[in-house]
């Protein structure tokens, strides 16, 4: 199965993609790494990140779509436009959406030795455990 990890912040999504079966995780390295909302109030730059996103969901033939949910009050609560992001991703009409709490990750990561892949970029990594999970 190929997963698709995503963190969502302040105005873009850190993408990650792994192949998944039974015994083994493969990291795919790929070019695009992060897309981006130019603008949260110009219907274009929305209109254009959809088909993005969706279009990098077809290229790659994405079967799984896993966010790194945030918070939606207090302190470390997502931003407006981090939800506006996270709409466009939940209507995709090509795959799945689930959600991983940020406490989630890290119970993951401290019972389980993480070893990153080479070719992910340190901002990669929470995205990365999305699709481990």
């Amino acid at each position: 199965m190929t997963i698709c990890g995503v963190e969502i912040k302040s105005n873009y999504m850190v993408l990650s993609v792994v192949n998944k079966n039974d015994t083994e995780t493969d990291y795919q390295e790929l070019k695009i790494k992060k897309l981006i909302l130019e603008n949260d109030e110009d219907r274009e730059s929305i209109v254009t990140l959809k088909e993005a996103f969706e279009d990098f969901i077809n290229k790659n033939k994405i079967e799984k779509i896993v966010i790194k949910k945030r918070s939606k009050k207090g302190n470390f609560a997502g931003g407006a436009i981090t939800f506006k992001i996270e709409t466009i991703i939940q209507l995709n009409s090509i795959c799945n959406v689930e959600f991983v709490t940020s406490q989630a990750l890290s119970k993951f990561e401290k019972k389980n030795e993480i070893i990153y892949p080479k070719g992910l970029n340190k901002y990669q990594e929470q995205s990365y455990l999305c699709c481990l999970i």
